[in-house]
């Protein structure tokens, strides 16, 4: 096989491809176009098919792959939030949590209520993605020929940027507001009910699943002076104010504890090696243009 690279840097001491070397290109092309994109589309599709099983709620026959995994929340700081959570594919499946409050010299206890599970939208979203590309990549079976570098660029271009977003769902939680955060589903999950001075989130950062519990106290009604209102943040911190249903409440305290979800971490990397195979394939594709592009002064 002729050696890309070297071809390539040593194209400008040439006056040009000639017709042997052109036919010699042609056919390594045709090959790259008939053969190795389709290697490349196969290995594409069993890396995202690995990817996909791990987010997908559980269905009959998947039970060993998408098994309930217990999770212990931990900061190495502070001992006011502990608990346990069970996740199950893109569900939180239980939750556990022990709370202690400035207030009280005893910990609270909150579980899931036994009819609610919680599903996370970031690694819906993900899963979604991740199926858009796979969506793309089977509609270009074996038996189909690219007939043109721009066909293959094309495709590989549609199906990095469904993983870009899946990557980013994972890497980039939302931001809400604290109303956002107070009449959220999430709070009508627990029993026995979350006090009114307190509100939780749950969302997942890279590979970790984080549980923020923000404390609050409400502030005098006729309290305007300094009162600002919060916009939306990933995390908001003590000293954040809100107003709802024409009460005002300020954040008097923040504990954000999570733990590390190993197959989180593992579908990262797949989408790192998929997005690697695309960008490969394509800078091949770049190798053969810059000859077919290629005129001499």
């Amino acid at each position: 096989m002729l050696n890309h690279q070297r071809s390539l840097s040593e194209l400008p001491k040439m006056s040009g491809p000639s017709q042997a070397e052109r036919a010699v290109l042609e056919e390594e092309f045709n090959w790259l176009l008939k053969e190795e994109v389709h290697a490349v589309l196969k290995q594409l599709q069993d890396i995202l098919k690995e990817a996909s099983r791990r987010f997908t709620i559980p269905t009959p026959g998947l039970e060993s792959q998408l098994k309930q995994e217990n999770f212990i929340l931990g900061s190495s700081t502070m001992d006011q939030v502990k608990g346990v959570l069970t996740l199950q594919g893109e569900a939180l499946t239980q939750a556990d949590i022990n709370l202690k409050t400035a207030k009280s010299n005893h910990a609270m206890h909150f579980t899931f209520r036994d009819d609610k599970q919680w599903k996370l939208q970031q690694i819906q979203d993900a899963r979604n993605h991740v199926n858009q590309a796979l969506q793309l990549l089977s509609g270009r079976d074996e038996s189909y020929h690219f007939k043109t570098g721009a066909e293959v660029n094309k495709l590989m271009d549609a199906v990095m940027l469904q993983l870009t977003r899946a990557r980013n769902r994972l890497t980039t939680p939302a931001a809400m507001t604290l109303p956002e955060l107070a009449t959220s589903g999430l709070m009508k999950m627990f029993t026995p009910p979350m006090p009114g001075d307190v509100m939780v989130n749950f969302y997942i950062n890279l590979s970790k699943l984080c549980l923020t519990v923000y404390q609050l106290h409400a502030m005098q009604p006729n309290t305007t002076k300094n009162f600002r209102p919060s916009g939306s943040s990933v995390l908001h911190n003590p000293g954040a104010m809100f107003e709802l249903n024409n009460a005002k409440f300020e954040v008097s305290q923040v504990h954000k504890v999570e733990c590390v979800v190993p197959w989180l971490n593992n579908t990262l990397v797949f989408f790192t090696i998929s997005l690697q195979l695309c960008q490969q394939l394509k800078d091949k594709i770049s190798v053969f243009s810059s000859f077919w592009n290629y005129r001499p002064f």
